[in-house]
C-alpha cells in the first residue's frame, strides 16, 4: 500500500472538493454539514466496509475515552484500531478523512498521542501533520527523502509551536539539504533544535546549511553527527560560526574533519561568542587540530563543553592544548578518550589547570591513559585548588590488587547517620548544601560543595560513587534520588575505583 505524508494528503483532499463528491460531513453543494445528532436507530449497517466504519464512527457525536497505557510503544502500528478516543476537536477527523482520501490505514500510535507534546513516530515510514499541540517530533529512519521533506517544510511553514524536531538517518542528501536551507533562511517558525544526523550531508549541503545559518539565528541545537563533511565542510563552519550568534551546542562528531578542516573550523570559533557545547570526536584533528584548539581556548569564553575523543592527538597536541587551558574561564568538560596520550600528556593536562586559578573545569576524561602514583599525589595537590574537578583515568601503574581492594564506608550511611543524629532529613543536609535551598544543582558546584563541606567526612571516591546515583547526565545533580533505601550496605567495596580515577 503506498504511503502519503499527511501534506500530501491534505493536498489530495483540497483536489477532491473541486467538485461533487459523496461522503460524511459533505452536501451536493460540497457546504461542509454542522455536526448532527444521531438517533440511536442511525446506526452504520453491517454490510458497510470496514473502513467506511472506521470514519462513520470519527464524526460519532458521543466517544469514550479509553484509559491510556502509560508507555506507548512507537513501532508501526498498522492495524485499523477501534477510534473511539477523545483528542483535539478536528485534529482526528482530519487525519481519518486525510487517509480514506488517499487509501492509506490511519496509524493508529499517531491517533493516540496527537494530544501529546512528545511524538515519536521514528521507523514509521510516515509524515507529520499540522497540529498545535506536538512541541518535539521525531522522525528517524523514515526514509523521508526529498518527496517527504517537502511536505514536513509545507508543515513548518504553518506550524508556529513545533520546537524540536529529529529527521536523522532519512537519506536527505543534497536535495533535502536544499530543501531545509531554504526554509532555514526564511524561518518564521518556533523550530529551535534539529538533529540531522546519519543523513548523508557532504560538503554541498554544509554549504547550503552555513548559508542559511549565518542569517538564521533561532536554531540553536544543530546535530550533523555521521555525515561525510570533510575540509571544505570544515570551512563552511568556520565561517558561519564566526557570524551566527544563536547557535549553542553543535554535534560534528563521526565524520571527515582532518587538518585543514579542523583549522578552518577554529577560525570561526576563536571569535563565536554563542556556542557553548562542542562534539568534535571521531574526526582526524591531529596536533595540528589540538593547536588550533589550544588558541581557541585561549580567547574564546563561551565554550563550555568540548569534545576531541579519538581524534589522534599526542602529547604534543596536548602540551598545545595545555597552554590554552592555562588562561581559559569557561570550559568545564573536556573529553580526550582514545587519543595516544601517555601518563606524561596527562600530567600537562592538571598541571595547567593547577596553573589557572579561575578555571572552571569540572570533568576530564583521559579513560584510557594509565597513569602513576605521583600522578594521583598531583592530581590531589590539583583538587585541593579546585575541589569541583574529577578526573576519569584507566588505571595506577604498579598498583596491586591488594592496593586496590579496600573499603570505603558507603557515603550515603555516613549522611543518613549524620541527618539521624541532627533530626534532620537526608534531603535537608543535601539542600543544605546548595545556596538556593532548590532540589537540584549544578555538578561541579554540588562536588566541590561536598569536599568542602565539615559535617560529614568524605572523599573525592565517595563523592564520585554518590554522583552516580544523583547525576542526572544534564550536568545538574537532583536530590530527591537520595533518599537512603532499605538495607543500605555500611561500606562500599571498591576493587575497581582507582581503575576510573579519584
Amino acid at each position: 500500500m503506498d504511503r502519503w505524508s499527511l501534506g500530501e494528503a491534505a493536498e489530495r483532499w483540497q483536489e477532491a472538493g473541486s467538485g461533487p463528491r459523496e461522503g460524511p460531513g459533505t452536501m451536493d453543494n460540497d457546504e461542509p454539514l454542522e455536526p448532527e445528532t444521531k438517533d440511536e436507530g442511525d446506526t452504520v449497517s453491517a454490510s458497510q466496509s470496514s473502513d467506511e466504519t472506521l470514519y462513520c464512527e470519527a464524526e460519532a457525536p458521543t466517544v469514550v475515552e479509553k484509559e491510556k497505557p502509560g508507555q506507548e510503544s512507537s513501532e508501526t502500528d498498522l492495524e485499523i484500531e477501534d477510534t473511539e478516543k477523545l483528542f483535539t476537536t478536528g485534529q482526528k477527523e482530519l487525519y481519518l478523512e486525510a487517509c480514506r482520501l488517499v487509501g492509506v490505514v490511519p496509524v493508529s500510535y499517531f491517533i493516540r498521542n496527537m494530544e501529546e507534546p512528545y511524538v515519536n513516530l521514528n521507523h514509521h515510514g510516515l509524515g507529520p501533520t499540522s497540529n498545535t499541540t506536538v512541541l518535539t517530533l521525531e522522525l528517524a529512519d523514515n526514509c523521508i527523502m526529498e518527496e517527504g521533506i517537502l511536505s514536513l517544510v509545507e508543515m513548518l511553514q504553518e506550524n508556529y509551536y513545533l520546537q524540536e524536531m529529529n529527521i536523522s538517518n532519512n537519506n536527505l542528501g543534497l536535495e533535502g539539504a536544499r530543501i531545509l536551507s531554504e526554509f532555514l533562511q526564511n524561518n518564521t517558525s518556533s523550530l529551535f533544535s534539529l538533529r540531522l544526523s546519519g543523513n548523508n550531508f557532504k560538503e554541498e549541503s554544509a554549504e547550503l546549511f552555513c548559508q542559511a545559518l549565518s542569517v538564521n539565528y533561532r536554531i540553536r541545537t544543530l546535530d550533523l553527527s555521521h555525515n561525510q563533511l570533510s575540509d571544505k565542510a570544515g570551512e563552511y563552519l568556520g565561517q558561519m560560526l564566526a557570524l551566527n550568534s544563536g547557535l549553542q551546542s553543535l554535534d560534528l562528531s563521526w565524520n571527515h574533519f582532518c587538518i585543514h578542516g579542523a583549522v578552518a573550523l577554529c577560525n570561526g570559533l576563536r571569535v563565536n561568542v554563542a556556542l557553548k557545547k562542542l562534539d568534535l570526536s571521531m574526526n582526524s584533528f591531529g596536533n595540528e587540530g589540538a593547536s588550533a584548539l589550544g588558541e581557541v581556548l585561549r580567547l574564546n569564553s563561551s565554550l563550555a563543553y568540548l569534545d576531541v575523543s579519538c581524534n589522534d592527538i599526542s602529547n604534543e597536541g596536548i602540551t598545545k592544548l595545555s597552554k590554552g587551558l592555562e588562561v581559559n574561564e569557561s570550559l568545564k568538560v573536556l573529553k580526550l578518550f582514545l587519543n595516544p596520550i601517555s601518563m606524561d600528556g596527562a600530567l600537562l593536562l592538571i598541571l595547567s589547570i593547577k596553573r589557572n586559578p579561575k578555571s572552571k573545569m569540572e570533568d576530564i576524561d583521559i579513560s584510557n591513559v594509565l597513569v602513576s602514583e605521583q600522578f594521583v599525589k598531583t592530581l590531589d595537590s590539583v583538587c585541593a585548588i579546585h575541589p569541583q574537578l574529577d578526573v576519569l583515568y584507566k588505571a595506577v601503574q604498579g598498583l596491586s590488587i591488594k592496593k586496590t581492594l579496600f573499603t570505603w564506608t558507603n557515603p550515603m550511611k555516613l549522611i543518613q547517620s549524620y541527618a539521624e543524629q541532627q533530626k534532620i532529613s537526608v534531603l535537608d543536609f543535601f539542600r543544605s548544601l546548595n545556596p538556593s535551598g532548590e532540589m537540584r544543582m549544578p555538578v561541579g558546584e554540588f562536588r566541590k560543595a561536598m569536599i568542602q563541606q565539615n559535617k560529614v567526612p568524605i572523599n573525592r571516591y565517595q563523592v564520585r560513587e554518590l554522583m552516580k546515583r544523583l547525576d542526572e547526565k544534564t550536568g545538574m545533580v537532583d536530590f530527591r534520588s537520595a533518599r537512603a533505601p532499605r538495607g543500605l550496605p555500611s561500606t562500599l567495596s571498591q576493587p575497581t575505583v582507582l581503575s576510573k580515577a579519584p
